[in-house]
């Protein structure tokens, strides 16, 4: 009487081999693929897992592995096409690709906000269709984080992300910052120092109203009023308008971007202040905007264009099995006629 053949042992994945060695699914790919810059102890537990589990690369899935496109993503947590057209962004894009144009790479551009936009954009990474992820204007926990390190795919972060501090990413100083901006009203003498911060679940805008309450802190002086905004000249304006019919009287105002600044600076004459004479406004960017402004904003520069251009090298350095480290650029301020 015939047998019935029992079920083929099914076959280790790269998944596993990453779990029983500790170490990541990028990791275990390099060793595998004999690549270099992994540390003596990491290959020497990739090596140990792949005996222990018996795993073996399928031609094709070596062929995947080894696979380049010559794309790679920037990916903004956003839904809204007219955010590649707001200054900052446009400013970093133009950076990224000017570094990748010493390159054979392509720039693909994604807005990932929304669950369909999430799945595509997991789905586009699954497949291999770009070789490394650029991430930017992360928000709270965001799901783009969370897709991107599934994937197992180099990936460089713009700003670091609320919660965690990935392996590489590329910042400005943005504490530093707001406390240079805060540091220099107080000098002028104004001690009712106001301040309208950006978007509640955004690294950068904590890192500045950090900053802010540092200098406060270090003066002896409490902060009288904050608002809070969403980095647009419309949510500046609102914000001042809030801090305004709440009773505040601030003789400064500390803000934490320009569009914001430039909308706080309008309601103020709306509602007869000067500005710098009774009002002192401060804003953070330095973008086109700062100078247009009426008076012209004293703000805090930051290297937009640069921080683009260090992305993308960044990014490339991984590609070429390099290990980069994490990088923090400078701000500086730039004195105007608004404060």
């Amino acid at each position: 009487m015939a047998t019935a053949a029992g079920p083929s042992r099914r076959r280790p994945t790269l998944a596993e081999v990453a779990a029983r060695a500790g170490v990541s699914m990028t990791v275990a790919s390099r060793v595998i693929n004999n690549a270099p810059h992994v540390s003596h102890d990491k290959r020497k537990a990739v090596e140990k897992a792949i005996r222990d589990l018996g795993y073996a690369p399928s031609r094709s899935a070596r062929a995947l592995a080894t696979r380049k496109s010559g794309l790679v993503a920037l990916a903004v947590s956003g839904d809204d096409p007219a955010l590649f057209a707001d200054p900052f962004f446009a400013h970093v894009i133009v950076g990224i690709s000017a570094a990748l144009e010493e390159t054979d790479l392509h720039l693909l551009l994604c807005l990932a906000a929304s669950g369909r936009s999430q799945a595509r954009f997991q789905g586009l990474l699954g497949t291999r269709a770009v070789d490394g992820v650029m991430l930017l204007a992360l928000r709270g926990d965001d799901p783009l984080a969370h897709i991107v390190e599934r994937a197992g795919l180099p990936a460089v972060y713009g700003g670091r992300p609320l919660h965690g501090e990935p392996r590489w990413f590329v910042d400005a100083d943005n504490r530093g910052g707001a406390r240079k901006a805060t540091e220099h009203l107080i000098g002028l003498g104004r001690t009712r120092i106001a301040a309208i911060t950006g978007l509640p679940d955004t690294e950068v805008s904590e890192a500045r109203d950090r900053g802010y309450r540092d200098a406060m802190a270090i003066a002896g002086l409490n902060p009288p009023a904050v608002a809070a905004g969403d980095f647009t000249v419309a949510g500046g304006a609102a914000a001042m308008t809030a801090l305004l019919d709440a009773g505040a009287d601030p003789d400064a105002v500390f803000v934490a971007n320009d569009n914001m600044a430039a909308g706080a600076v309008r309601v103020l004459r709306e509602r007869g202040r000067r500005v710098p004479d009774d009002v002192a406004v401060v804003g953070f960017d330095d973008l086109e905007i700062a100078a247009r402004t009426d008076p012209p904003l004293t703000t805090v520069h930051q290297p937009v264009r640069v921080l683009g251009q260090e992305m993308a090298r960044m990014l490339t350095a991984l590609l070429s099995d390099r290990e980069p480290s994490p990088l923090i650029l400078p701000t500086r301020l730039v004195v105007r006629d608004s404060a």
